[in-house]
């Protein structure tokens, strides 16, 4: 018996095919299906073609229809054998017994791989619990006869770099063990049966990942055997003292923090370009992407840039040395995880159904870019679809702009089938061109609670804790959308405005009662933000079901920068939306606990010696980091406060070297202190 095929669920068909072709095999009346000796089902359909299933996967199914790939005759075979297969025990007494050649059979007729089905006493067979099998226990010589000894080969490279991976086991609700790798997604569909894993990759082009996947679950097997869900570092070798990569890019931040942006004249430009050079070269993926936002920020002030912000171009300084840090003392973490080396540039996906989750609006000098962030369920993540347009047109106006062959606004509010999406390292897609390529956008209900448990937050503490367990954010991968989720609201508890930063704010609470907070600011950019949120959060457009956004930590408390919410049975975009009066709103003051407001100031203390350099510095700059210091052991925080004073000692010493050291430690310090606040 087959019990490859008999494992395949509608979910499963569709992940290897796709809805449709599932759909159209469904409606195909049943071919008669007959079975060999050794395992092959064929299946013939009357007046029409011959289909037959080897044992190894749908990918070498054969038909005579002459359609390439996998058609709704091989799928059509496949559901006439489930269903001639269905509840044996349940056949009548007088039921004519099974032809010799549908006979179950033994051995090789199942593969090497498959998992065998245990025959009870009642007659039917019984599939196994989801966590009695680990994608862990294939063997590489299962391994190198699915992908080819050059891709395991490719693989091993990969392997010798390092590599992290986010495993997730099988569960009741969803039977397939997954891992999440920067360049794919891989899911085991039939427990033991490489013939039947996913990937979200285009067929042939990262095979490679499946051995990837594999190795995953066995470090996940050997270190965290009863986590669920755990993310793993693979292979690689710690760098002792070898070297970073990043020396050039290492003496850029210091050339900046020592001048300040304010004294850098137009020529950096040729260093910054040579730098990324060197990074993309070395495939050092996050560092190249922070020296990319350096640029943009040394820019922004260039041009006067209403986007400038001192404590961004710190940020990114810092994190360069963190970075360093990070691979190069003696208990170094993981290259790979750390510097983004040995991942994939782009990798093509295989035809993806991806939901809107909304839309975010930014204004960058002369430009308009636009944010659309899309729930890629089969990998369970969200992926970002980025375009720019030169001007100063505003949200709303921005909504009617045609993208993918739609208007940006039924991208953002609809969902998105596509065979032609391109992903990078980072978790953006594009669109790719072509004449053969296909791209078709539906309205969306707003039905968010079906997508992956994974994005869909319905226990605020808990998404508390998530964001508690995660890395450091100057060392954790540069990904789009990491933090990116759903939040299901069961009750609007108040709404208030604080006119000073013109900020809108929302306490939402979930069914335990739990509470986060919804925050966000009017930009020119998409000026009708605040008065679309005020709307929905106070129902006159609906039930608020759900909101997306990104996920962060303030103060203690979870708080979500909002892109979209649906109320009703509708999405609603705010950044789309045109300037409208909002009813009267509360108004608060912007006040913060004692500690958090003695970091936040003591942060843009650091932040103006990357801005006005440490060479040139005011006079009252010294007496500013003493009182910065005594504030802050008198709150208790007396690492962050040695820092700032062994900072405030270099400087007094004219040591150039100390006091850039210093700073970065004492930069460092209270960011990570502001994070975990």
């Amino acid at each position: 018996m087959r019990t490859d095929l008999l494992g395949l669920t509608t979910d499963a068909l569709a992940a290897l095919t796709n809805r449709g072709l599932v759909k159209r095999a469904g409606k195909e009346a049943a071919p008669e299906v007959r079975t060999d000796a050794d395992g092959t089902v064929h299946g013939d359909f009357v007046g029409g073609p011959s289909a037959s299933l080897p044992v190894g996967g749908l990918d070498v199914a054969r038909c005579t229809c002459g359609a390439a790939g996998v058609c709704r005759h091989v799928v059509g075979v496949v559901l006439a054998y489930q269903r001639r297969h269905a509840a044996p025990a349940a056949a009548p007494a007088d039921a004519p017994a099974t032809e010799p050649s549908d006979a179950p059979v033994a051995g090789p007729a199942t593969g090497p791989a498959t998992e065998p089905v245990a025959e009870t006493a009642d007659g039917p067979s019984v599939e196994p619990e989801p966590s009695a099998w680990s994608p862990g226990q294939v063997s590489d010589g299962e391994l190198t006869a699915r992908i080819g000894a050059r891709l395991m080969a490719a693989a091993r490279r990969t392997e010798k770099s390092g590599y992290t991976a986010r495993v997730r086991r099988a569960t009741a609700a969803d039977p397939a063990p997954q891992v999440e790798l920067a360049t794919a997604t891989v899911r085991f569909l039939i427990p033991g049966d490489l013939g039947f894993v996913h990937t979200d990759a285009v067929a042939g082009t990262r095979d490679d990942v499946i051995a990837l996947a594999v190795w995953a679950f066995r470090v996940a097997d050997e270190l965290h055997p009863g986590r669920q869900e755990v993310r793993v570092d693979v292979g690689g070798e710690a760098a002792t003292g070898a070297g970073s990569g990043l020396e050039r890019a290492l003496g850029l931040a210091g050339t900046v923090l020592r001048e300040g942006a304010a004294h850098l004249g137009q020529g950096f430009d040729a260093t910054i370009a040579d730098v990324q050079r060197h990074l993309d070269a070395a495939g050092s993926r996050w560092p190249l992407l922070a020296v990319g936002d350096l640029a943009e920020q040394l820019a922004a002030y260039r041009d006067r840039g209403a986007h400038y912000r001192p404590e961004l171009l710190a940020s990114h300084l810092a994190e360069l040395h963190a970075r360093h840090r990070a691979v190069t003392r003696p208990d170094a973490t993981l290259r790979s995880s750390v510097l983004g080396t040995a991942e994939a540039a782009e990798t093509p996906l295989r035809r993806a159904r991806l939901e809107s989750l909304g839309c975010r609006i930014r204004g960058l000098g002369g430009r308009r870019i636009a944010e659309l962030y899309l729930a890629h369920s089969d990998s369970a993540m969200v992926l970002v679809l980025r375009r720019e347009w030169d001007g100063d047109d505003d949200g709303a106006a921005l909504a009617r702009r045609r993208v993918a062959g739609s208007t940006l606004a039924a991208l953002a509010t609809g969902n998105l089938v596509t065979e032609s999406a391109v992903r990078s390292a980072s978790r953006t897609v594009r669109l790719a061109t072509g004449r053969i390529s296909k791209t078709t956008v539906g309205p969306s209900r707003g039905d968010w609670g079906e997508l992956s448990p994974s994005l869909v937050v319905t226990d605020f503490a808990a998404l508390g804790r998530e964001l508690d367990a995660l890395p450091l954010r100057p060392v954790r991968p540069r990904v789009e959308a990491e933090l990116v989720r759903v939040a299901a609201v069961s009750e609007v508890v108040a709404i208030t405005y604080v006119p000073g930063d013109q900020r809108l704010d929302a306490i939402i609470a979930d069914q335990a009662g739990n509470t986060a907070t919804v925050t966000a600011t009017h930009t020119t950019a998409a000026p009708g933000r605040l008065d679309a949120l005020a709307s929905v959060l106070a129902g006159e457009e609906g039930e608020l079901r759900y909101v997306s956004g990104v996920a962060g930590r303030t103060a203690g408390g979870v708080v979500i920068d909002p892109v979209g919410l649906v109320a009703g049975d509708r999405v609603v975009v705010p950044d789309l939306r045109p300037a409208a009066g909002s009813g009267p709103l509360a108004v608060a003051e912007d006040q913060h606990d004692p500690l958090t407001a003695v970091l936040i100031d003591t942060r843009a203390l650091l932040a103006e010696a990357a801005h006005h350099g440490l060479s040139h510095l005011p006079p009252t700059y010294a007496a500013r980091l003493d009182t910065a210091a005594r504030r802050l052991t008198t709150l208790g925080l007396l690492r962050v406060a040695q820092a700032v004073t062994a900072f405030a000692t270099a400087r007094s010493q004219d040591s150039g070297e100390a006091a850039e050291r210093t700073w970065i430690d004492a930069y460092l310090r209270v960011e990570v202190a502001l994070d975990l606040a």
